[in-house]
């Protein structure tokens, strides 16, 4: 396997600026590819191209289909990606629940059993301030 310079030089611009979630094993996985699919073993600047464009069709669909842009607007792009995994289903739960302190019993079950103090709406709402979320604003948000 074997880049040309101009597929390298593309290729290396595009994994500079991109987030890799994760990490090494998706840049791997995308040269693996790219060798996989190229004629001869030699990555040429259309398998670049067509890498590139399948990478970005991917990190857009995740980033859509979490329903997190439509509230955080560009703040949702600063998430870690374990925030983000989590603060979807939070949302998801408090979409669908008739209160606040219904989707705080739904998320907390688990862990109700253990606690002296049962007040899951005031640990949801702190949870979602963290973000700069209100339960109101993801009740009245677009559904997905």
């Amino acid at each position: 396997m074997s880049f040309g310079r101009p597929a390298r030089d593309a290729f290396l611009a595009f994994a500079q600026a991109a987030p890799w979630r994760a990490n090494f094993r998706d840049f791997s996985a995308a040269i693996r590819r790219m060798a996989t699919l190229s004629e001869g073993g030699r990555i040429d600047p259309a398998g670049v191209a067509a890498e590139i464009a399948r990478l970005d069709a991917a990190a857009l669909s995740s980033r859509q289909d979490d329903g997190l842009a439509a509230l955080l607007g560009p703040r949702a792009d600063e998430l870690d990606r374990f925030d983000r995994v989590q603060l979807a289903d939070v949302v998801a739960v408090c979409g669908a629940a008739p209160s606040l302190s219904a989707a705080g019993r739904s998320l907390f079950a688990h862990s109700l059993a253990g606690r002296t103090t049962r007040n899951d709406a005031d640990r949801l709402r702190k949870y979602l301030a963290r973000f700069g979320l209100e339960f109101d604003a993801i009740r009245g948000a677009p559904p997905r």
